[in-house]
């Protein structure tokens, strides 16, 4: 039996308009049941950290429980990959870090594309990166340390926490900025690097203030620049990189994302919840203890930086030519 054209549109219509309204329905009571956060770090870490004091905040306000399951490996990649690949229906989400951005150009060929496969959520740390050398080393300044270079090519060594990490490519930043050439000693992370930087075996390290600050503190250690524009409330009396070596900036950040498809509604409601929770002077002051700061904006702000950053440090990359191990 043929349909009378008019009672066919009808329904064709009233058909079309069921994902929308069923869509609307579970943004507006998401989450119905846990919600999983994926770390692609160890535990411990800044970016676990900022994990799970955000899953703390929104267990408490959203009614369900976030989860931080930790998938460390592959240079972030095991664990990012496994956020993608999941249903995006809000219930498993990456916290994303730095690395993610600079591995879009690092690695030529990755099972995924963290710029076209991901949806953006919201940031939720920044921490800063502090150019520190051994004391041993004669300069005091970012001027000296310069002219210190130049009259010792290749003969500075500089630590990172490895091939492609955010201390790595701020330190290449750095050298392409500054015209000068160091000798880079790439580590299984910032932790040994740091070991060997107070031990005198590199000269320079450029790592997150999260990392060092204690060594900071204790005068172990001489910082000599910090690599935001405006100076640290931790470190009050280091100057800025940009004072020397202007549009110089390079931060680590941490923030929440989703794979492809996570319907807008989830994604404000999510974010919005988010922001109240980072406005939090508690946890605002749980940040300001690990030298970071909370990472505010709308989802598309967040969207916008995502991109910006991993423009930025693929022309870091692509100028130095460094190459993964």
């Amino acid at each position: 039996m043929t349909l009378p054209r008019r009672r066919f549109l009808a329904l064709s219509a009233a058909a079309a308009t069921l994902p929308v309204t069923a869509r609307f329905a579970m943004a507006q009571t998401y989450p119905t049941r846990p919600v999983k956060i994926l770390v692609a770090t160890a535990a411990g870490g800044s970016t676990d950290i900022a994990a799970r004091l955000i899953a703390q905040w929104l267990t408490e306000k959203l009614g369900q429980s976030f989860v931080v399951e930790n998938r460390p490996g592959g240079a972030n990649n095991i664990g990012t990959e496994a956020a993608l690949r999941s249903p995006p229906d809000g219930y498993t989400l990456l916290m994303a870090n730095s690395v993610n951005t600079i591995n879009s150009t690092f690695y030529e060929k990755l099972p995924f594309n963290f710029s076209t496969d991901i949806v953006a959520i919201g940031g939720v740390m920044r921490s800063l990166v502090v150019m520190q050398v051994h004391p041993s080393v004669p300069t005091n300044t970012v001027p000296e340390f310069i002219a210190y270079a130049k009259a010792n090519p290749g003969k500075v060594n500089m630590g990172s926490g490895g091939m492609g990490a955010t201390g790595h490519v701020a330190g290449e930043l750095f050298q392409m900025m500054a015209g000068v050439k160091l000798t880079h000693v790439p580590y299984r992370g910032e932790a040994p690097a740091l070991v060997d930087l107070l031990g005198g075996q590199v000269q320079v390290v450029f790592t997150t203030l999260t990392s060092s600050i204690e060594y900071l503190k204790a005068g172990k250690l001489r910082p000599l620049a910090v690599s935001t524009t405006v100076r640290s409330p931790s470190l009050p009396d280091v100057p800025i990189m940009a004072d020397t070596v202007p549009g110089y900036e390079a931060a680590s950040w941490s923030g929440l994302v989703g794979p492809k498809g996570i319907p807008a509604d989830i994604v404000e409601k999510l974010n919005k919840e988010m922001n109240a929770g980072l406005a939090d002077p508690v946890i605002q002051k749980r940040f300001v203890d690990i030298g970071a700061a909370t990472f505010t904006g709308s989802a598309a702000a967040f969207g916008k930086f995502l991109a910006d950053d991993t423009e930025k440090w693929a022309k870091v990359i692509k100028f130095s030519g460094m190459k993964p191990n």
